[in-house]
Formats: structure tokens, sequence, C-alpha cells
């Protein structure tokens, strides 16, 4: 969302340059780098150059104080191709500023934030206009008729205003036109008459606008998309059908918008095209199913509200090889949800309150390259799961509870021995037991992976007591008189050696002699 840096084209232009610029007959405070080009970069500059030779083909100027172009502002440069205007102090464009200048193929008024709007006939002579940019201004209004002898006109962006409202039909005669962006204004809706004569459309930005709903119809003049950009605005709902008309859509972006669920209604159930689908930052609870994506080869339903999905939901996009579930409420995972995604890449579950993964859930995942399980409440992982990767790949694994005792053998071996694609190793601590909290896993002892005893083989703690002399520790424990007990101390060193001492306790009254005489007969 940010403008694009003037800085950029100015290197660009340096370094495209061959030597120092020959400044004889250049226009003053100007720089040209060839006869056929001028750059005026002074911020001083209060009006053009009057001595611009007539032969120039591209004029371009940056951060001047430049506030008006009049009729005569450049009449004597008739076969200009390129003109740029980007970050100046423009505030009025005259309706015959560029009558002269019919060969202009490209033109920018961009970052001029007093230049509130354009007049109907501004344009009228520029019909071998192939792109037009009007950036970051403060353009309200687009009066009918602007645009309508750009037949020729390709790209058209106006990105960055405080248009509201796109009068009908707008468009009408861009019948050349691939890439419109009408990003970052206050749009509140679009319809059918919207987009009329914009057949040959390719890419369509209406991102980051204020539009709360769609109309069943409203892209059934664009047939031709194969992106759609509508992130950042208020949709709450998708239309059955509304994307049905565009079957060559490959990219659709609804990222931070306001939606609940989604399914493959809105594309009609037919079979999909679509390769790329981002539904990050809604709302999202519920995810239905997705069979009709063949073709879709990245997924992002990341920051949603999401706590369980359908065990087939992915049943059909087998080519999926992005899939980005992170920053949800998923609690747990169906044992098959990523079966038959073989191709897959990179999955993202971080960030979730997954305690719990079946043993087999990545068994298809043979190619897998990144593999992110941190910020979890996972507290072990079970033998196997990550057995079927065979290629190099990366996992975060940090940020989880990890329970350091008997149950995490597999995982710790499987850290030891694949710690280089870990990321964040040092960040992956123990959680429990506490003598080895905040100890990161990797660097426990497998001896110290040990499981307290449980049910009535674990000795009541509560029948005993601790004292603490200087550096003498004292148990006191009252046991049965016949139970055996067998006592292990171990002393943790700070360089992670464990040194441990056992002392056995067995019965020596004859009573209990006895008794264990009985039960060995029984």
């Amino acid at each position: 969302m940010d403008r694009e840096p003037p800085l950029i084209l100015l290197l660009a232009l340096l370094l495209c340059g061959r030597g120092d610029p020959d400044q004889t007959g250049c226009p003053h405070r100007c720089h040209c780098f060839t006869p056929d080009q001028v750059l005026c970069t002074d911020g001083g500059m209060p009006y053009l150059p009057r001595n611009v030779s007539r032969t120039v083909k591209e004029f371009i100027v940056i951060s001047s104080d430049l506030q008006y172009l009049f009729p005569h502002t450049l009449m004597e440069n008739p076969h200009l191709t390129k003109l740029i205007f980007i970050n100046n102090a423009l505030r009025s464009v005259h309706a015959q500023a560029f009558h002269h200048l019919a060969e202009l193929q490209e033109l920018e008024i961009s970052g001029n934030p007093w230049l509130d709007g354009l007049h109907a006939g501004t344009f009228s002579s520029q019909g071998n206009l192939t792109t037009l940019l009007l950036n970051f201004n403060r353009i309200t209004t687009v009066h009918p008729g602007t645009f309508d002898s750009l037949r020729r006109l390709e790209t058209l962006q106006m990105k960055g205003n405080a248009v509201s409202q796109l009068t009908a039909p707008l468009f009408l005669h861009l019948h050349s036109l691939r890439v419109l962006d009408l990003s970052q204004n206050k749009i509140q809706g679009v319809g059918r008459e919207t987009f009329s004569g914009l057949e040959r459309l390719e890419i369509l930005r209406i991102s980051y606008n204020l539009i709360s709903n769609l109309t069943s119809d409203a892209f059934l003049e664009v047939p031709q998309l194969e992106e759609l950009h509508l992130e950042g605005n208020q949709i709450l709902e998708l239309a059955d059908n509304i994307f049905s008309v565009l079957t060559d859509l490959k990219v659709l972006n609804l990222r931070g918008n306001l939606l609940t669920t989604f399914s493959d209604k809105p594309f009609g159930g037919q079979t999909s095209s679509l390769q790329e689908l981002n539904l990050k930052g809604n709302r999202l609870t519920s995810l239905s199913s997705l069979t009709t994506f063949t073709s879709l080869s990245s997924l992002i339903l990341a920051s949603n509200h999401m706590s369980t999905l359908p065990e087939d939901v992915f049943r059909n996009n087998t080519s999926l090889e992005h899939l980005d579930l992170s920053e949800n409420q998923l609690i747990s995972l169906p044992p098959t949800i990523f079966s038959g995604l073989c191709g897959i890449k990179s999955i993202y579950l971080n960030q979730n309150n997954l305690s719990r993964l079946d043993a087999k859930l990545f068994e298809d995942q043979e190619f897998i390259q990144q593999l992110h399980l941190s910020d979890n409440h996972l507290e072990t992982l079970p033998p196997g799961l990550m057995d079927p990767f065979v290629s190099q790949h990366t996992v975060r694994l940090h940020g989880n509870p990890w329970r350091c005792d008997c149950h995490l053998g597999y995982l710790h071996d499987w850290v030891l021995r694949n710690g280089a694609g870990v990321e964040k190793l040092d960040r992956m601590l123990c959680q429990s037991p506490a003598f080895l909290s905040r100890k990161p896993v990797a660097s426990v002892g497998k001896e110290q992976l040990v499981c307290w005893g449980s049910g009535d083989q674990m000795l009541d703690l509560q029948r005993c007591s601790q004292e603490v002399h200087n550096d003498t520790v004292i148990i006191r424990c009252k046991v049965d008189r016949c139970a055996p007990l067998t006592l292990k101390v171990q002393l943790l060193q700070d360089d992670g050696a464990v040194k441990e001492n056992t002392f056995k306790h067995q019965p020596e009254d004859p009573v209990c002699r006895n008794q264990t005489g009985v039960d060995a007969n029984r």
C-alpha cells in the first residue's frame, strides 16, 4: 500500500546511462542522458523549462514545485512518447494541456496531493496511449467520457485516490485494456455496468476499498479475467455463481474481508482453473468442499477462526503445493486430511491449538520442504510422524509445551538426526518435568527422558517430607511394613550429565517373608 518511491525510477535511469550525461543544450536544472531524454528533479522548479528540444521523446519531472499544466506548457514538444510527473505539486491540469501530444504512448501523473480531478477531454488527443498512471493523487470524481479516446490503452492505474463512485459506462471504449487498478480508493460497490466494454481485461485490482456487497452479475462483462484482487474490502458473503463466468481465472485474492464461510458455490460447482486462492484474515469458521479446484497450487487460509476442518476438504486439490492454515483455532486434524497431496511443498500449521497429531498425518508428503508446527499445544509427537519426508526440508517446532519424558524419545532422536533442518532449534524447549523446564530439547540426554510411575505403582508423595540442612537433603517417607522400596536419586550437573544413586529397601520382618510365600503359592 506504500507509494512507489521515485528514487527507484531515478536510479534506474542513472544506471541505464552510458557515461556522464551530455549537458550540451540540456535545460537548466535538468539532466539529459540521451538527446531524446530529459530528467528534471529540482525541488525548487516552479515551472517546466522552456528550452526543451522538439526532438525529445521522454520527459520526466520528479519532485518539483510545478502546480499547473496550461495549454501552452508542452506545445513545443509534439514528439513526446513518454511523459511522467511524479511527486510534484500539481493542482490543476488544463483540458488542452496534452492536446499537441498525439504521439504520446505512456503518461503518468502520480503523487500530487492537491490534484482532485481531471477534465473530461483531458486525453482527447491520446489515441496512441497504451499506459496511463494516475496514482496517489486526490482524485474524487472521474467524469464520464474521460477515457473515451483511449482506444489503444492497455494499462490504467488509479490507485491511492479518493474515488467513491464509478459512473457507468466509464470504461466503455477501452476495448484494449488488459490491466485496471482501482485499489486504495473509497469505492463502495461495483455492478455489471461498471466494467462494460472491458472484454479483454485480464487483471482487475479493486482492493482496499469499501466494498461490502458484490452483485451476482458483477463480473459478467470481464470473462477474460485471469487475476481478481478484492483484498482489504468489507465483503460479507459471495453470491452463488458470481465467478462462474470467469473460466480463465488463475488468481483470486479475498484477503482481509469479512467472510465467515467459503465453498466452491461461487464458481457454480464447475471445475475451476484457479491456481492461487488467498482467504487470509477473514472470519472463516467453516470451510466446505473445495473439490472443483483441481488446479489449485496455493491456498492461504491463515488468520481465520476455524477450529475444525472436514476430512475430505482437500480431497481433489492434488495440485496443491502451498497450504497455509496458520493462526487459526484448530484443535485437531483428521488423520487423512492431507491424503493424496503428494506434490505439496509447504504446510503451515503454526499458531493453532493443536495438542496431538496422528502418526499417519503426513504419510503422502514425501517431498515436503517446509512444515511449521510452532506455537501450538503439542507435548509430544507420535513415532513415525515425519519418517515419510525424503527430500531436504525445514521444520519449525518451537513454542510448544514439550513434555520431556519417555514419550518424547521419537522426537528427541529425530531432532538430533535432523537438527540442521529445524529452524530456531534453541527455542524448542522442554516445559516439563520441572527439572528440565526451559532446557532445549536437543540438549537433553536420552537417559533423562524418563517417566514417573502411575496408579498403584506410584509412591504416595503426600506421605513424604523433606528437610534441607545446608548442602544436605533429607527425605522421610512412610511406607507399608511389607512394601519394598527402590529410591533413585538423580543429580543433574551443569554440563547436562546425570549422576544416579540407588537405594533399595527390602522388608526384613518374618511376617512379610511368610506373606510373600503365601502369595507365591496361590
